[in-house]
């Protein structure tokens, strides 16, 4: 990690702890969070670090993932930390935990739309097996609360000039491949529903809207926001693959971070949040406007091409022009703080 970039998450740290979320909960407590070099959860680990390391919480943190050399090249050389464990395992069989778990977070899935029509059974698996083992995992050790990361994919196509709420449902064509994530949210979701009525597992859900960090992985993922700061970065124009209206909400990883916590820590049982920044809903060719016009001096543009119909990427068309409400997550005591412009540029200068 870059100098830079690691002052940006340091700031960043400081910044969601000063939140108001009950942190004395998570003293001495276990933890274990799956795919936790993803670029979501590696905050959470990087947080809970933080907390370690600057006020003394002794937070045991086992992060889950598939990869050692991905896990070492997030966070570092694990024997340096005697709080933090690697577990390297797949989520379709009993991980091989002894540790009395206080708290999951089950984050692990490929949320990636250019995997959708390519690899849609390893796009389910996390979202059901791997859920499947994590909540039998959670009844055994009697946790305190299970968190699962869902996603407004859930939704599908929403008719309306409201606000998408979690009491809303659309439709999702289940025969629709790109439909294989947002079905099997939806079916990881019941999932918790089931375990909490039957085994009385704690669970809560955030439903994870459009978000952004010094975290993402701006060479791999294909989503427009990621390939718009990439661009940045490299001081090329902008290539647009679509007419730029699809409308989405953007939350800056702070944001989201202290939404994650608000609900493993003071959720209620068998409830979902919308994670969401409501106040900067935009579509695709502001966005793209809003970024060139940080750095004016690099005169980039806009431009627009047809995408090639190889292109693997699918786009998803449901819900685009209605933004999520989050004032379920608000009434946790949660806000939004950071705009696009603050946010992206945070982004944009940890790549640069």
């Amino acid at each position: 990690m870059n100098e830079k970039r690691r002052k940006i998450i340091e700031e960043d740290l400081e910044s969601i702890y000063s939140r108001d979320v009950p942190w004395e909960f998570l003293k001495n407590k276990t933890i274990l969070i799956t795919g936790a070099y993803g670029m979501l959860a590696s905050y959470m680990v990087f947080m809970l670090m933080w907390l370690n390391e600057t006020q003394n919480m002794n937070i045991y943190i086992i992060a889950q993932g598939r990869s050692k050399e991905k896990l070492e090249r997030r966070f570092g050389d694990v024997e340096k930390y005697p709080y933090l464990k690697f577990c390297i395992s797949e989520l379709d069989q009993e991980l091989p935990l002894q540790e009395k778990l206080d708290y999951i977070v089950h984050a692990a899935s490929l949320a990636n739309p250019a995997l959708y029509g390519i690899c849609p059974i390893e796009v389910l698996k996390p979202n059901i097996i791997g859920n499947y083992e994590l909540l039998e995992l959670a009844a055994r050790n009697r946790v305190r609360s299970y968190l699962l990361f869902s996603s407004g994919d859930i939704y599908g196509k929403i008719k309306g000039n409201g606000r998408i709420g979690e009491e809303d449902y659309g439709a999702l064509d289940p025969l629709d491949i790109h439909n294989c994530y947002g079905e099997s949210k939806r079916m990881a979701e019941t999932m918790c529903a089931a375990w909490l009525c039957e085994k009385g597992v704690p669970t809560r859900v955030a439903r994870i809207w459009h978000t952004y960090a010094p975290t993402m992985d701006i060479q791999k993922d294909p989503r427009v926001f990621a390939s718009f700061v990439r661009d940045i970065v490299n001081n090329r124009d902008i290539i647009m693959k679509s007419d730029g209206n699809a409308k989405r909400s953007f939350c800056y990883i702070t944001d989201a971070i202290a939404g994650y916590f608000l609900i493993l820590l003071r959720g209620e049982n068998g409830k979902a949040y919308n994670v969401c920044n409501s106040g900067e809903f935009l579509s695709i060719l502001e966005l793209a406007e809003k970024l060139t016009g940080l750095y004016p001096e690099q005169n980039l543009q806009v431009k627009k091409e047809k995408r090639d119909k190889n292109d693997p990427y699918l786009e998803n068309l449901a819900a685009n022009w209605i933004p999520p409400d989050n004032s379920r997550l608000k009434a946790l005591g949660w806000e939004a703080k950071i705009d696009v412009r603050t946010g992206f540029q945070r982004v944009i200068e940890s790549f640069r």
